[in-house]
């Protein structure tokens, strides 16, 4: 009887420590800090492979409980993505010359289903020769893409950048209709000075409307930041 007993307090404490084994929380990455290239960059540094590319190295700062990394860099005028998964913390990548890009790492662990995005960064892949750059695409602030808003006046905002700070000015594309506003036709609501980065339209109620900004500068380049959509409610 006593060898009984004993054996099920045994068992007992092995089904117990198994439990809190498997009980034990997860440990999270954190997300990683962007060092190259640099923030706003004109990347002049890339080595050249062909007369449209060059490679670009990317690296960033190893994150903390972070066993892989997934690289994220979107062409800003096509908005293509390009994804890598990598253990490490740099990675080279083959990239179209005089093209803006913007970058952001996403930091993931084994140990967690958690992860952690860093900061987005945005940067020129230079060609050779290259004396001036098309500004950075305008970075559309509110309303978001397809978000819901109250009808009335609605402010839209955007970010604009350029590596040589010379931004002339906006113009701001408008209407109900994806066709006319990505054809330009009739669709353009006014010009927004370089020193502006807003303004305020009249909208109905239970209505798409969609949006865009292109962004010029004193060399007569100009950026488009892509079509974008809301609805009133």
């Amino acid at each position: 009887m006593k060898k009984l007993v004993l054996s099920i307090l045994l068992l007992t404490a092995i089904v117990g420590a198994c439990s809190k084994g498997s009980d034990a929380p997860e440990v999270n990455p954190e997300k990683a800090v962007l060092r190259l290239p640099a923030k706003d960059e004109v990347c002049l540094n890339g080595v050249s492979v062909s007369n449209t590319e060059s490679t670009v190295r990317f690296e960033w700062s190893n994150a903390a409980n972070a066993q892989r990394y997934e690289v994220i860099v979107k062409n800003l005028l096509t908005n293509t993505l390009t994804n890598k998964e990598v253990n490490t913390n740099f990675i080279d990548i083959n990239l179209l010359k005089d093209t803006p890009y913007s970058w952001y790492v996403i930091s993931k662990s084994s140990k967690s289903s958690a992860t952690a995005e860093s900061d987005t960064w945005k940067f020129y892949n230079a060609g050779s020769g290259k004396t001036n750059y098309a500004p950075f695409p305008a970075e559309i602030v509110s309303p978001t893409y397809n978000q819901a808003v109250g009808s009335g006046n609605i402010n839209l905002q955007w970010k604009g950048a350029d590596t040589d700070n010379d931004i002339t000015g906006y113009e701001v594309y408008f209407g109900t209709s994806e066709t006319d506003v990505n054809n330009k036709s009739s669709s353009l609501l006014r010009a927004v000075a370089a020193n502006l980065s807003s303004t305020a339209v009249p909208t109905n109620p239970g209505t798409t409307y969609y949006w865009k900004v292109i962004t010029k500068d004193a060399k007569n380049n100009s950026s488009d930041s892509g079509l974008y959509k809301f609805r009133t409610n």
